[in-house]
């Protein structure tokens, strides 16, 4: 079957501590930073066909820190500044409860990833998580993504010391550009 007729695949993306620097409940658009190469790789995962989709946890709404507005902002801001360099998110998931709050879409689940599944058809065995954390490993686990990957920007070196027992299953690769070589290299 041509690549073209087979179902979509995507790549589900951590926001903070993966494509920008996570700074304690950002929300405001000028202290968005971003990492170096996150636009090429990101170009690399889409022009490879992959869509690209934001999940994220944003318990700064729930605890009243700031709004889903201010959230919504920050989105729109990283969504203009990458689309100048050709890339396009085809979705941004946001959970914004606090960890105490029920959520049916806080990270572990994988609510958001099976809602992609369902509105475009992604193949979920065919498709990737990329976080810094643990949570977000066990998103893609959860799920049934091909692979999770850990990057060690944001928490993600603490993450590879202290939850070493639980990465056997992960790819450990030092940011979003070695994660998108990675995953090239399956194809």
């Amino acid at each position: 079957m041509p690549k073209d007729l087979l179902p979509a695949r995507a790549v589900f993306l951590d926001r903070d501590g993966t494509l920008i620097r996570d700074k304690n409940y950002l929300h405001r658009p000028d202290e968005v930073e971003f990492f170096p190469g996150i636009a090429p790789a990101l170009r690399q995962l889409q022009d490879a066909g992959f869509l690209l989709c934001i999940v994220t946890n944003q318990s700064g709404v729930g605890r009243g820190y700031f709004t889903l507005r201010d959230v919504e902002r920050v989105h729109a801001h990283i969504e203009a500044e990458l689309a100048a360099e050709d890339v396009v998110f085809d979705a941004i998931y946001v959970a914004p409860e606090a960890p105490d709050a029920p959520s049916e879409g806080r990270k572990p689940s994988p609510k958001f990833l099976l809602e992609a599944r369902d509105e475009f058809g992604v193949d979920l065995a065919r498709s990737y998580m990329i976080g810094d954390k643990l949570i977000d490993l066990e998103t893609g686990w959860n799920a049934g993504c091909a692979r999770s990957l850990l990057v060690r920007t944001g928490y993600g070196a603490e993450t590879e010391r202290k939850e070493a027992g639980h990465l056997r299953d992960a790819v450990v690769v030092d940011d979003l550009c070695a994660a998108a070589a990675w995953i090239a290299a399956q194809e």
